[in-house]
């Protein structure tokens, strides 16, 4: 009986841990994926907060225009999402 217990409390235990696994291995999927397909034109936001659209893209360095004529290098991993396009709103 203490063995059938031991085996229903790991199973109890790491169910939940290997299913937040699952998800957090989707997700870093997913981030991967959009920071890849960056590309110029697309507008962004950084991890920081900070607004902008790329007007030069690199391997690992984006060129962010943040105001006009002012661009800002950033690590093309420090984007968080993409942003609506003033314009799209």
């Amino acid at each position: 009986m203490s063995g059938l217990l031991i085996l229903v409390l790991i199973v109890v235990f790491m169910l939940p841990s290997l299913l937040l696994m699952r998800k957090q291995r989707a997700q870093q999927a997913e981030v991967a994926q959009l920071r890849a397909s960056l590309a110029e034109g697309d507008a962004v936001i950084t991890i920081g907060g900070v607004h902008g659209t790329i007007v030069a893209a690199d391997e690992s360095v984006l060129g962010l225009e943040v105001a006009p004529g002012t661009v800002i290098t950033v690590e093309r991993t420090s984007v968080a999402q993409r942003a609506a396009r003033p314009e799209d709103v």
